[in-house]
């Protein structure tokens, strides 16, 4: 079984671009960054955690399904968790607030280099071994999005057309934002969201440690 521990239907696309057809469940946690906390270690704690909550909720379901009569050996679980962000002269931009917000987190953008920073984190294990911990996988991807200059009718009209409302930084790469980006360096699907060549290689590993020897 393969589990993204997001709701996000972008995520899921991506794992589903490259072959796999995960279950998805949300992982609620607490993604405030802590005081001082960099970029790459704000997402690769956040990404640790999703996949954690989730990994310890399908222990909890294993442990009360151990109680019903005997079935089928359950297969060995994979879980995904990611989260990203955006930074800006040491600043993280998150979702706009509104679209007086939004306006203004996409002139700051303007003519300006970001970077789009993505923690993935990987567990595999038996989650009727509870006994015995998960293998744990992380890494943190960065890549340089620099915008050209926004003119105030663009923004204006790119946010009355309802795509930047709910994405960090106010903007999605794979949509209409693709218009204001001059440069890029580094991984475009982690831009959107997920990093999909190092999340393969994560995955290629935790299946490998995860299929029975023949």
């Amino acid at each position: 079984r393969l589990i993204l521990a997001s709701a996000s239907p972008r995520r899921r696309q991506l794992l589903q671009q490259i072959g796999y057809e995960p279950e998805c469940i949300a992982a609620e946690i607490d993604e405030q960054a802590r005081s001082s906390e960099p970029a790459d270690a704000l997402v690769r704690r956040l990404a640790r955690s999703k996949a954690m909550v989730v990994w310890r909720s399908q222990v909890e379901s294993q442990c009360r399904t151990q109680q019903l009569p005997a079935g089928p050996d359950p297969a060995p679980l994979i879980i995904v968790g990611a989260d990203t962000v955006i930074e800006l002269d040491g600043d993280l931009l998150g979702k706009p607030l509104d679209r007086r917000h939004g306006l203004a987190m996409l002139q700051r953008l303007s003519g300006r280099e970001h970077s789009v920073f993505s923690g993935v984190c990987v567990i595999t294990g038996d989650a009727a071994a509870s006994c015995i911990e998960p293998d744990v996988q992380q890494l943190c991807v960065r890549t340089r999005v620099r915008f050209g200059q926004i003119a105030a009718t663009q923004a204006e009209a790119y946010w009355d057309g309802g795509e930047p409302a709910g994405k960090a930084g106010g903007y999605a790469i794979q949509g209409a934002a693709a218009q204001f980006v001059a440069h890029l360096s580094g991984s475009y699907s982690n831009v959107v969201g997920l990093p999909l060549y190092e999340t393969h290689a994560l995955l290629a590993r935790a299946l490998s440690s995860a299929d029975p020897p023949a």
